[in-house]
């Protein structure tokens, strides 16, 4: 703290120039801060300019990153989810077409000729969900042929520990599994489809005049019912994943509004306020136009004191 100090006639130490110098040094140190902080917006550019702030705000950037990496990771088990239900949607569309052409075929008005073209027609449609099982790809990997299995990180605990969605779309996942039997749409591969044993989807393409197999009178109510059963399973697979999806909604909301509050929390913290800012620089703008007029003015005392000693 500077001092008004008496004894100005000892100018071989000029204590008011001193002062004056002093002061100036400190009006032109607090307009620099006040010009950093509005050239770059933030209150704490360094941990000298706040020690508990700088250490508060640097942890809350560092939690914020793991949530918005979160939300990221939530963003994508979304979009796979949305493939898959999107899948499972138009492959229950193409089972309820080929049961319909089954039942049609279980008409006595249908000649053999018009069973054997309804079942090539089913047959089709088989082809078309094997196709759909087939494309259904993301990040090079199959949905729902059985084998797609992965972990998305969704949110960290207060210790950094992970907290993590198993989005599980195997056939050993019993949540996902709709039956005693696994849910494998591979139709042109296996003789078990959705979770039905002996559903061979490929057996549409083996209707023929001399040999109706599945579309035979003694078979076709199984067929029917088998049809059925999958129409169920296909449903109750696409019911897993939407849950899946209102739980990664929600999360996605949570992670959010979490961002945007430690957002806010990191600007009180390390944030200028510009007005303030700017009032300081008024001020410290003043005084050091003041702390020079009063060098300028301690720096002339020792001339009037020669005219003491002048012969």
């Amino acid at each position: 703290m500077p001092y008004a100090i008496g004894g100005n006639s000892r100018i071989r130490t000029n204590i008011p120039a001193e002062n004056a110098y002093n002061a100036l040094e400190s009006s032109n140190q607090d307009i620099s801060l006040r010009q950093l902080r509005l050239s770059t917006g933030k209150r704490i550019n360094n941990a000298a300019d706040d020690v508990a702030g700088y250490i508060t705000s640097k942890a809350l950037i560092a939690r914020n990153g793991s949530l918005k990496a979160a939300q990221t990771a939530v963003g994508d088990a979304q979009n796979i989810s949305y493939i898959v239900m999107d899948s499972f949607d138009n492959i229950s569309t193409l089972l309820t077409e080929i049961k319909e052409s089954t039942s049609t075929a279980a008409s006595g008005a249908m000649g053999t000729d018009e069973k054997v073209a309804l079942g090539k027609a089913a047959y089709r449609m088989v082809q078309q969900i094997q196709t759909l099982v087939d494309s259904t790809v993301f990040g090079g990997r199959q949905l729902i042929d059985g084998t797609y299995s992965a972990d998305f990180v969704i949110a960290t605990k207060a210790d950094n520990s992970l907290i993590t969605l198993a989005l599980d779309l195997t056939t050993g996942n019993t949540d996902y599994n709709v039956s005693r039997n696994e849910l494998n749409l591979n139709s042109l591969n296996v003789d078990s489809f959705a979770g039905i044993t002996n559903l061979d989807m490929r057996s549409f393409d083996n209707i023929s005049a001399d040999d109706l197999g599945i579309f035979a009178s003694d078979k076709i109510h199984l067929t029917l019912v088998s049809l059925a059963d999958a129409i169920e399973n296909v449903n109750k697979a696409a019911t897993y994943v939407g849950g899946v999806v209102n739980r990664l909604s929600s999360q996605q909301e949570a992670l959010s509004s979490q961002i945007t509050n430690y957002n806010a929390a990191i600007s009180r913290i390390e944030d200028a306020d510009v007005a303030e800012e700017q009032l300081q620089l008024v001020k410290s703008q003043f005084l050091q136009s003041a702390s020079l007029a009063s060098l300028t003015q301690a720096n002339q005392n020792p001339q009037q004191f020669l005219q003491l000693i002048q012969g």
